[in-house]
């Protein structure tokens, strides 16, 4: 209970710090909606999706990608932030504080966890705007984002170990991005993965990232008309492989971000 409370008093100061600085929030903002509008107008009715190139096709198709990407790019954010509070010697204060040690990188990844939530919450209004829709219950289409929310913290704790590995905030920007695109576009996220060559179509249904992707769009109820689904074990079973993917990964990298804190701040 006690770093319970520690990880919840560090996650409010984080969130009250990000409320002063509005432009963090606005310019997170940006880059999705962009992507939105982009795909949308500029790939929409371009690109085969199932046995359909309709533009609402590829449309419903493309935004469990784009939610997707959304909450794992928060990932930069993430570690340029740890980064930054180390680098201003913020982190060496906390030590010295009676609190549990892992309850400062825990508050920060909640914090960012809320930021993405609102992130999400717009970019689901834009997308309705520009003709979005699911096509399932209520239950299912939280569901989906329950699952896009978990992979986005789960995504957090590799951010944090990034920006406790590096030595400026700038480093942990960089970190964090320069791995997310390739594991972002050898998914399923914006093309048909069945129309990738035999070796990327491996590649894709057993990513991380499509996984949740895939349950996303069965739990909004956005597969496009003839959509094959891949036999892959992923791919026939998307909500439990996200699930399991997502919990590997918060249990593997807490692990290590909390220890990287030990010996960073020792």
């Amino acid at each position: 209970m006690s770093a319970a409370s520690d990880s919840l008093i560090i996650a409010q100061r984080n969130l009250i710090r990000m409320g002063r600085i509005p432009e963090m929030i606005i310019f997170g903002l940006i880059q999705p909606i962009m992507f939105v509008v982009l795909f949308t107008y500029v790939f929409g009715g371009s690109i085969k999706v199932g046995s359909s190139t309709s533009t609402q096709a590829y449309r419903e198709f493309l935004m469990a990608g784009i939610f997707a990407q959304t909450v794992t790019f928060a990932t930069a954010g993430a570690g340029a932030g740890i980064a930054d509070d180390m680098h201003k010697g913020l982190i060496d204060r906390f030590r010295s504080l009676p609190m549990a040690r892992g309850a400062v990188l825990t508050g920060r990844t909640l914090a960012d966890l809320v930021q993405t939530a609102l992130t999400v919450v717009v970019l689901a209004v834009v997308a309705l705007l520009v003709g979005w829709r699911t096509h399932e219950n209520l239950g299912k289409v939280l569901a989906g984002f329950g699952l896009l929310l978990l992979l986005g913290y789960a995504f957090s704790w590799i951010g944090a170990l990034i920006g406790l590995s590096v030595r400026t905030p700038e480093a942990a920007t960089s970190g964090g991005l320069i791995w997310l695109f390739p594991l972002t576009f050898l998914s399923n996220a914006f093309v048909d993965a069945n129309q990738m060559p035999a070796f990327l179509q491996h590649v894709a249904n057993w990513n991380p990232f499509s996984a949740t992707v895939q349950a996303s769009r069965e739990l909004f109820g956005n597969l496009p008309p003839g959509f094959q689904t891949s036999d892959a074990w992923p791919m026939q079973h998307p909500v439990w492989a996200s699930l399991l993917w997502s919990v590997v990964i918060i249990l593997v990298f807490r692990t290590l971000a909390v220890r990287k804190y030990r010996s960073a701040t020792a």
